[in-house]
């Protein structure tokens, strides 16, 4: 399985690593000469991070576009590097390891890295087989991640306040008139708006808990991959698989568990919507998938409560 996706906004300048295979050319690099080509079939196709893998060991993960390397090179971690060694024991479930880095050349233009193999597959809205225990897994990850010592931590890339992305989200639902409910859509992401912002201390967040950024294995959380927009500050943005995952009857559930308030509940199904909103008409015609789960999203945002 590939083992990194980031879902974004309106994306520039995408590198088509797709048809540039890891043995194309070869690379000058000892970690090159492990790699295999990329993987397909899977259900999240990778969009910033292109993934090519070699079990049992390494999964090559190669940047498409610009945005990660300058995110990468901003918090001085390289393209979507994970978080800290010394932090992994804290977690309850394994999370990328970084065994290699590349440096861009000839038939590749930007930093990669090699990461360690991760069994599991990704699950699927709808598609869930042990609700309860999935919730009760993302839960304790999550806990865990926030009791991480926040020291010296990056931004988290979704732990600021909901209005950094009001003129994305804004401009989405301008381009889905005529797909979806926009008036009831807008008038649910003004309500996050409005919610009151975070006003605790910044903790850990991996900032982009979608499916294609879990793995489960017989119904339990496996893995979480894809740690390049980890960082800390609000924590409403985990709350994200509430609704792109986990299916409404164990939302208050997951809510409970977590001592989730009505203004941070608010933040993150702002998140959520938000993130649906920006995917959808970006990735209508081009990934069905992440298509798909937008539009679950919304769905599910929208739906009485």
């Amino acid at each position: 399985m590939v083992s990194d996706t980031t879902q974004e906004g309106a994306h520039e300048r995408e590198h088509d690593a797709r048809r540039r295979t890891a043995h194309r050319r070869g690379s000058r690099t000892a970690a090159a000469r492990r790699a295999v080509p990329p993987v397909g079939g899977a259900a999240h196709r990778t969009v910033r991070l292109v993934g090519h893998r070699q079990r049992p060991v390494p999964a090559r993960r190669r940047p498409r576009r610009t945005a990660a390397e300058d995110r990468g090179r901003r918090r001085g971690r390289g393209a979507g590097a994970p978080l800290a060694a010394p932090a992994r024991p804290a977690l309850p479930v394994p999370i990328p390891a970084v065994l290699g880095e590349g440096a861009p050349g000839d038939d590749f233009p930007w930093p990669w890295t090699v990461h360690r193999w991760l069994d599991g597959e990704n699950p699927r809205e709808g598609r869930v087989a042990r609700p309860g225990r999935l919730a009760a897994d993302l839960v304790e990850f999550i806990v865990a991640l926030r009791g991480i010592e926040p020291a010296d931590g990056p931004p988290a890339y979704r732990g600021g306040p909901l209005r950094e992305v009001d003129e994305e989200t804004r401009t989405a639902l301008g381009r889905l008139h005529g797909t979806i409910d926009t008036e009831a859509a807008t008038t649910a992401w003004e309500r996050a708006l409005a919610a009151p912002g975070w006003d605790g201390p910044p903790v850990w967040a991996h900032s982009d808990l979608m499916p294609g950024n879990l793995l489960v294995a017989d119904g339990r959380l496996s893995a979480v991959i894809d740690f390049g927009t980890a960082g800390v500050g609000d924590p409403a943005c985990d709350l994200i698989p509430a609704w792109n995952l986990l299916p409404a009857p164990v939302r208050k559930d997951f809510r409970t568990a977590l001592g989730v308030d009505d203004a941070t509940w608010a933040r993150g199904r702002g998140w959520a919507l938000s993130m649906a909103l920006i995917q959808l008409p970006y990735y209508r015609e081009t990934n069905p998938s992440m298509a798909a789960n937008a539009r679950h999203v919304i769905d599910q945002v929208l739906a009485p409560s």
